[in-house]
């Protein structure tokens, strides 16, 4: 009975959820209610396939799939360490490549290397503190921001910043460099665990389906 059940996916919204859409597209799997730009529907629906799509901020993506009110969710890899959900991650998208950086003036380098106590700004915190006290054994102060993370060192609001970078061409044009890597990042295929076991034939061959698809 649970395989007739829809399947519900929660998708990060914006470059994440087209990317998405048209590596489904790949295997068969259309939402034409997805395409129409004037649409106010927050449900999208593929009869045919018993799939169900939501739109959701990033951040929330996983809490959705934890709480199974999304069997599937679609995010990038940065929010799913952020978040710490109890979800499992099951494929590699591969698309929305990046870095998570610890980013900062040239001459902070030597305060890395030393692993002197240094205040570090980033929208990461738990990401940040993992790196520095996990990775590196560096104590630090770690200053919670949610907007342009590349003025709290120009300030001097913290010698660091942890932060994601894709080209670094901000980073430049603000006199910043990139010092270390924590990580690189991609868009991950979460599932909720009590889904995997309820839903496992279709879940498996819907994620064998998208492996083929990535590997051609």
């Amino acid at each position: 009975m649970e395989e007739n059940r829809y399947l519900t996916f929660a998708l990060g919204k914006g470059r994440l959820a087209k990317k998405t859409l048209e590596l489904f597209e790949n295997i068969g799997i259309t939402c034409e209610e997805m395409k129409d730009p004037a649409t106010r529907k927050l449900i999208f629906v593929n009869e045919k396939e018993r799939l169900r799509f939501f739109l959701a901020k990033g951040p929330d993506v996983p809490t959705y799939v934890e709480y199974g009110a999304a069997d599937v969710g679609v995010v990038g890899e940065d929010t799913i360490l952020e978040e710490n959900r109890g979800i499992h991650e099951v494929l590699d998208l591969g698309f929305g490549r990046c870095r998570m950086c610890v980013c900062g003036p040239k001459e902070a380098a030597g305060l890395l290397q030393r692993r002197e106590l240094i205040r570090v700004a980033s929208k990461y915190p738990r990401i940040a503190r993992d790196y520095f006290y996990n990775t590196k054994h560096q104590t630090v102060e770690i200053i919670k921001l949610n907007g342009s993370i590349e003025l709290a060192p120009i300030v001097g609001l913290s010698e660091v910043i942890v932060d994601i970078v894709e080209t670094g061409s901000t980073l430049r044009e603000n006199g910043l460099d990139i010092l270390e890597e924590v990580c690189p990042l991609s868009a991950r295929m979460v599932v909720n665990p009590v889904s995997m076991k309820m839903r496992h034939e279709r879940i498996t061959g819907l994620l064998g389906a998208l492996r083929g698809a990535l590997e051609t």
